[in-house]
């Protein structure tokens, strides 16, 4: 017999019903049905209770994990406390969650959902005539995704609000069974103990996911951002009176008299005065008019040059010195469309994003859309989508412009 069985044995002991633990002495305690002694012990191997002559050396548990019934009975009490303590945890947490994180949610799914319809209408209002049925496709997919965020979140609800009343089934449980059984009772009960232990186990705690956002994606549409890129430049054509600022360009460029172009020369100018705005090492230029807000289209003609950038820029992007600070698409002050020979790339902050173009534009048309916060560059000739970003534009941007091959030009 193991050394915690030691002490029982055929002597005289407490008689039937005595005992400690809740409910003790209300009861005669049953008697061991092959010796007629009361069941004071449980047999851990056999998971029973048992009497003195059946833990005994003679008995039939000898060598067994004998322990005192009440022992495993406070074992038992103990258990019930730390879960009911971990159950009390886990549903503050899911109520918390139901109650804060989950209202936030269906506002910010609703907002942007809001934010998006708008942006549909908007842009299909420019091209309603060529795309009424695109009008009514987006909107649909805008409101399925909205419906489906909703109809998510009320789903979690849902499923929490079960979670929250499957863990208070279960404690009740387990506080009623911890005031009203005895010892006996409650060491009978065990199995049906760690049963709702493990169904309360199995109510994982929440976690964020990406099914009760909104996905501004169901937005996207390739014929919409073409069709609206053509459309803002025929209506904008010749509305951006977009012109280098003199002060800024380089000393390896040529201004023109109406300052719509640059041509680039290997040696520096000494008629350009050097300025804190001018730009002394990189073949750089800024507009000299610069967009806050609102809708803004320019065109660039760029067919007699191998090498240049058309982007825009933030008035804190660096003039001096030949390190990246000051070179256009290697810092976070410009975003630029490139070419040098036949590749093409857009650039921002030191990321470089190859684009496969099937030729080499003539023109190359920059919309900025300060509502949307989105830059994007496209062929007119075609009215192809060359490249598109979105970005938090966070301060006035001006048009910039650079050229390390022969002439580009504003086109008005």
């Amino acid at each position: 017999m193991a050394a915690e069985s030691a002490g029982p044995g055929p002597g005289p002991g407490p008689g039937p019903g005595s005992g400690s633990g809740s409910g003790s002495g209300s009861e005669p305690r049953p008697l061991c049905p092959e010796h007629d002694q009361p069941l004071r012990w449980f047999c851990c191997s056999e998971r029973r209770l048992v009497c003195a002559a059946c833990a005994g050396l003679a008995g039939r548990c000898r060598g067994h994990r004998i322990r005192r019934a009440e022992e495993r009975a406070e074992e038992l009490r103990n258990k019930i406390v730390d879960q009911c303590e971990r159950l009390q945890l886990q549903s503050a947490g899911i109520t918390k969650y139901v109650a804060e994180v989950l209202p936030g949610k269906n506002q910010r799914a609703v907002s942007t959902a809001s934010a998006a319809r708008e942006l549909v209408i908007q842009r299909l209002g420019l091209v309603r005539s060529l795309c009424e049925s695109e009008e009514q496709r987006l909107l649909e997919q805008v409101h399925g995704e909205e419906e489906r965020a909703h109809q998510s979140i009320l789903t979690q609800r849902a499923h929490w609000a079960d979670a929250l009343q499957k863990l208070d089934t279960i404690r009740t449980s387990l506080v009623d069974m911890l005031t009203h059984l005895d010892d006996l009772q409650l060491i009978q009960k065990e199995q049906e103990i760690f049963e709702r232990t493990e169904e309360a186990e199995g109510i994982l705690d929440p976690q964020e996911s990406e099914k009760l956002n909104f996905n501004e994606k169901c937005t996207l549409s390739p014929l919409l951002t073409q069709l609206w890129a053509t459309a803002v430049l025929h209506s904008l054509s010749g509305t951006e009176d977009v012109r280098i600022d003199e002060r800024t360009a380089s000393p390896l460029l040529q201004l023109s008299d109406d300052r719509r172009t640059l041509t680039f020369n290997a040696k520096k100018s000494k008629a350009c005065a050097d300025g804190l705005e001018r730009f002394d090492h990189w073949p750089n230029a800024l507009a000299a008019t610069s967009f806050q807000a609102g809708l803004h289209a320019w065109t660039v003609n760029v067919q007699n040059s191998c090498a240049y950038k058309v982007g825009v820029a933030l008035v804190q992007l660096p003039r001096k010195g030949s390190g990246s600070d000051s070179r256009l698409g290697h810092n976070a002050f410009s975003w630029v469309f490139s070419r040098y020979d036949q590749e093409f790339c857009f650039s921002h902050n030191g990321q470089h994003e190859p684009l496969r173009l099937l030729r080499c534009p003539a023109q190359l048309g920059v919309l900025l859309d300060l509502q949307a916060q989105e830059l994007l560059f496209y062929e007119p000739a075609s009215g192809t989508v060359l490249h598109t970003h979105h970005a938090a534009f966070l301060g006035p941007l001006f048009p910039v412009f650079a050229v390390a091959d022969q002439t580009i030009s504003i086109v008005h």
